[in-house]
């Protein structure tokens, strides 16, 4: 009879006991000032070439960099609803600066948004504008997720405010190499459309090939990622897609495991602008 009160009593503490999750382990990162694989190095997808934004792994310690998904794209420039844009497959080879061999487009939020038949009128369709590049892993050893000039990124912010400070680093073709264009910052112009986007004002502005260059928040946290340059109603402002739900959009439908942002192994800096 005791024998069968313990067995009861220890089912029910089974039961109820709750085996609190641990975050995933992250890579071993190559210091920050020899990798050549970072938050900012230039990405060529069929010949277009983007900023690549933060650095992303996985439970498996696979390692992938970010980009725009209009990078692949087939249309014109003006061509920005991933539900009806065409688009080149998941699986398209991309050459990232710094990497010895070609990464492999893993997840695109194009292709995830055509798949799930999203709304076309959709602030979703109109602004999700995500696509993951999975590193070669004989690369492994060459990323560090730490944005250049700021530091950070410190982990995933939500969204910001009008007047909040932003920061970026672009790495346009159009600035020639010359790294002191690279960082910019300025100022959010507030968040719209369901909180997809976020209208920003940077010196200088983000240009034709800083496509899916990152943004932190005024603590240093990821908060967006380049997607347009702006006409309306904002003349020369870019439009920056919402990372926090570009990327819970990517761990529900990229099938890949226990997908996370990196936080940058050096600390956040700020900027310049008061």
């Amino acid at each position: 009879m005791r024998a069968r009160v313990l067995a009861l009593l220890t089912a029910v503490v089974c039961a109820f006991l709750v085996v609190p999750q641990t975050a995933n382990a992250e890579p071993t990162w190559a210091p920050a000032d020899t990798a050549t694989i970072h938050p900012g190095v230039q990405t060529f997808t069929d010949g277009a070439q983007c900023t690549a934004n933060f650095v992303f792994f996985d439970a498996n310690n696979d390692i992938y960099i970010g980009q725009a998904a209009h990078c692949a794209g087939l249309g014109a420039a003006t061509d920005t609803n991933g539900c009806t844009a065409e688009t080149l497959p998941e699986g398209t080879p991309v050459e990232v600066d710094g990497a010895s061999a070609p990464g492999t487009l893993v997840y695109s939020s194009w292709v995830a948004m055509k798949d799930n038949n999203e709304d076309e009128e959709s602030a979703t369709c109109a602004y999700n504008d995500f696509a993951l590049i999975k590193l070669d892993p004989s690369d492994y050893g060459k990323v560090n997720p730490s944005v250049p000039f700021y530091g950070g990124p410190i982990g995933l912010g939500s969204t910001t405010s009008v007047g909040d400070k932003v920061y970026s680093y672009g790495n346009s073709g159009l600035r020639f190499g010359l790294s002191p264009l690279s960082p910019k910052e300025g100022y959010s112009l507030g968040t719209h459309s369901e909180g997809w986007s976020h209208d920003v004002y940077t010196v200088t502005p983000g240009v034709p090939g800083d496509s899916g260059s990152g943004f932190l928040d005024p603590s240093g946290a990821a908060v967006g990622t380049l997607s347009t340059v702006a006409l309306l109603p904002f003349p020369a402002s870019n439009g920056v897609g919402d990372l926090n739900k570009e990327l819970a959009y990517a761990i529900t439908n990229s099938g890949i495991p226990g997908l996370e942002l990196a936080a940058g192994t050096e600390d956040f800096l700020g900027g310049l602008l008061p």
